[in-house]
C-alpha cells in the first residue's frame, strides 16, 4: 500500500500520523530523499500496513507542542547584509524567511555532513524541540547550521567549557552511533533547552526578550546590547550571520 504526500508532510510526520516507526518508513523507501518530498508523490508503507488516508489531526496549540515559526514568513533570497548595532537594527522575526524555505535551503547544506536518515532525524528533532520549548523552529535550525553545519559527528570543542554536538551545547550530549535518533534529539534539546551546566536558547530568549541578544549570549556568554557584533571574546559576526541565515540570504562559504 502506498501513501500520497500531502502539503507539509515529512517522513517523521507521516510516521506519527500512521503509527509506524520512522526507521521502518525510511527502510521501505530506500530511493526516496526524505528532504525533497513533493505533494502528490506516492511513497511505500512498510509491510503494506497503516492507514494511507488518516483523519487529519489538529495542530497542537498554545505553548505546549506548538511548532513555533512553522507558519508564515517570506520566500527568502538575496545576498549578505552587514547588520550591526542593537537588536532593533536587525530584521524583525516577522521578516524572516518561512520555515519551509529555510529547511529547503539549509537541508542541502546539512546533507554534506549527514546521511539521509540523519538529516530526517535532525528535521524531526528540530520540530519536536520547538514544540516542547516554544523556541522558533527557524532559530533552532539556523543555529544548528551555524554551530556545526548540521554535522552530528562534529568534534567537541573545549575552551574552558565543553561544547559538544550539533549546537555545541554547554556540556551536553554527543552523537552516539548506537542510537543516532536519540542522540540527535538530545543534542538539539541540550542546545535549545539547556543543560544542568548552562543555558540554551530557551532560557536566553526569556532572559533577553529577543532572539538576537539571545544568540550573542549563546555564543559569548555575555552581551553588549548596543553592539551585537561586539564578540565579547567569541565570534564577532555570529549574530550577523544568524540574521542572514534567518532571512534566507545566501553567500559564498555559508
Amino acid at each position: 500500500m502506498g501513501y500520497t504526500i500531502q502539503s507539509g508532510d515529512t517522513f517523521w510526520a507521516i510516521s506519527q500520523k500512521l503509527g509506524i516507526s520512522l526507521d521502518a518508513l525510511l527502510g521501505a523507501n530506500p530511493g526516496v530523499n526524505p528532504s525533497a518530498l513533493q505533494v502528490g508523490q506516492v511513497i511505500n508503507l512498510p509491510g503494506g500496513g497503516g492507514n494511507s488516508n488518516p483523519t487529519p489531526q489538529p495542530a497542537p496549540s498554545g505553548g505546549n507542542g506548538k511548532i513555533v515559526g512553522a507558519e508564515g514568513g517570506s520566500n527568502g533570497g538575496g545576498g549578505y547584509e552587514n547588520y550591526s548595532g542593537p537588536a532593533s537594527s536587525f530584521p524583525d522575526p516577522s521578516q524572516w524567511a518561512s520555515y519551509q524555505a529555510l529547511w529547503a535551503q539549509n537541508s542541502r547544506l546539512i546533507h554534506f555532513n549527514a546521511n539521509d536518515q540523519e538529516v530526517e532525524y535532525i528535521h524531526q528533532a528540530i520540530e519536536t524541540v520547538s514544540g516542547d520549548s516554544g523556541v522558533d523552529v527557524r532559530a533552532i535550525l539556523c543555529i544548528i547550521v551555524q554551530e556545526s553545519g548540521g554535522n552530528p559527528r562534529i568534534p567537541t570543542t573545549n575552551n574552558g567549557v565543553r561544547n559538544p554536538g550539533l549546537m555545541q551545547s554547554h556540556n551536553g550530549a554527543e552523537f552516539n552511533p548506537a542510537d543516532p535518533q536519540g542522540s540527535i534529539l538530545q543534542m538539539v534539546r541540550d542546545g535549545t533547552q539547556g543543560t544542568k551546566d548552562g543555558d540554551g536558547l530557551m532560557q536566553l530568549v526569556k532572559q533577553y526578550g529577543n532572539y538576537y541578544e539571545a544568540f550573542r549570549g549563546y555564543n559569548s556568554g555575555s552581551v553588549n546590547k548596543a553592539n551585537l557584533n561586539d564578540p565579547v571574546g567569541a565570534t564577532a559576526d555570529y549574530v550577523q550571520k544568524a540574521a542572514n541565515r534567518l532571512m534566507g540570504h545566501t553567500w559564498p562559504g555559508m
